[in-house]
């Protein structure tokens, strides 16, 4: 009676090892971790690696390969084979290089962007402000530029100081000219108050008779002891009368000279400080040099992206100067700025044929003033290897 529960007991336990052993299809695997191989859990591979046979055993792992170059596996998994690296087309740039555990990752090269948030085939080119602009935000790969309008105060406080220097200029040369006014003024007053009003002469007197103390006796007078001693004192008194009369003489032209300058010559109206002339620019008196087309149409399109610099102002003349009527210009007006000028560019070729040169074009820019554009533009188109310089 004992052994008989003992045997049920013992032939329950048996039946429920199989269904533990070996559960069904896909029972008790844990996702992203194991991998279903007939009726068993296999292990999935680490990440960098390929499963190239399943395991054998419940919980084992099957044999695993490194992937090879240019391919990877990001995560653990029971791929077959690795993924292919991504690389990068011609407006990108590589950011992180791919490894066997991580693919490439690109990005848009300098002055191109592309929005995070949009399809990124095709990078975009960055914009540029307006004159009536100035840059908010710098563009980035995943950011185009940001403009904000110039504020119109800065316009203000340019007018005000030059409004202020204008007035302070001509302040300070009145300044100047009425201190050495007042100088001349003092000098002449010092040299009256120290005359001595008793020996100037009344009218209709002699001024031989006046001739002071000092200058009667000649006891100043720089003269030779020995001629002084030889002559009597009548005679040295005649000789003094002379320098006496010459000296009395001088002294009144200068006061009636001090007297008609002031009175005929009256303090100056205040004068502007004048400015320094403008030299010439001698670029304007050098001719451009004739340009040689390196591969014919094609260069002359390639120069196309050098035109961008041309003053947003300036681009309407530009295009009536090379004959494109108005009409045309405007049906473009609804493009950015860039794709306006390749487009009327591409319209002036096709409209002038063979006829059509950058050099003509650079004529045009110098035509309307437009000279530090045209340099620019030559430039380029030389260094990059568009045109050359015929001798």
């Amino acid at each position: 009676m004992i052994k008989f529960p003992l045997l049920v007991v013992s032939i329950l336990i048996w039946l429920l090892k199989p269904t533990q052993a070996f559960p069904g299809p896909g029972t008790g695997c844990k996702d992203g971790l194991q991998y279903t191989s007939g009726n068993i859990c296999c292990l999935n591979c680490p990440a960098g690696t390929r499963m190239t046979s399943p395991c054998t055993r419940f919980g084992s792992q099957g044999t695993c390969e490194e992937c090879d170059d240019g391919t990877f596996t990001g995560h653990s998994n029971d791929l077959s084979h690795c993924l292919k690296c991504m690389k990068c087309p011609s407006d990108k740039e590589i950011v992180r290089p791919c490894t066997h555990t991580q693919d490439a990752e690109c990005q848009c090269k300098s002055g191109r962007f592309c929005a995070p948030d949009q399809p990124c085939e095709v990078c975009k080119k960055c914009s540029r402000c307006k004159n009536d602009e100035e840059i908010a935000r710098n563009c980035t790969s995943t950011n185009n530029t940001v403009c904000k309008k110039v504020q119109p105060m800065s316009g203000s406080a340019s007018a005000e100081a030059s409004v202020i220097v204008t007035l302070i200029v001509p302040l300070i040369a009145a300044l100047i000219i009425g201190a050495i006014i007042f100088a001349v003024w003092r000098r002449r007053k010092t040299t009256d108050s120290q005359g001595n009003p008793a020996n100037r002469l009344k009218p209709g007197e002699d001024n031989g008779d006046n001739c002071p103390t000092e200058i009667k006796s000649c006891s100043n007078l720089n003269l030779p002891r020995q001629l002084v001693r030889a002559k009597s004192s009548a005679d040295a008194a005649d000789e003094c009368k002379p320098l006496c009369q010459s000296l009395n003489s001088s002294a009144s032209n200068s006061q009636h000279s001090l007297t008609g300058l002031s009175s005929a010559f009256p303090a100056p109206p205040p004068q502007a400080i004048p400015t320094a002339p403008m030299l010439p620019d001698r670029r304007e008196d050098v001719e451009f040099p004739k340009l040689v087309p390196v591969n014919g149409d094609e260069s002359l399109r390639k120069c196309f992206e050098y035109f961008d610099d041309l003053d947003f102002n300036q681009h309407k003349r530009f295009f009536r100067h090379l004959g494109i009527v108005d009409n045309v210009i405007k049906s473009k007006e609804q493009l950015p700025y860039e794709d306006r000028i390749h487009d009327l560019l591409t319209v002036w070729v096709e409209k002038e044929g063979r006829e059509a040169s950058l050099n003509n074009l650079l004529k045009a820019l110098l035509d309307l003033n437009q000279r530090r554009t045209a340099e620019t533009v030559k430039e380029k188109a030389i260094h990059n290897g568009h045109y050359d310089v015929q001798y």
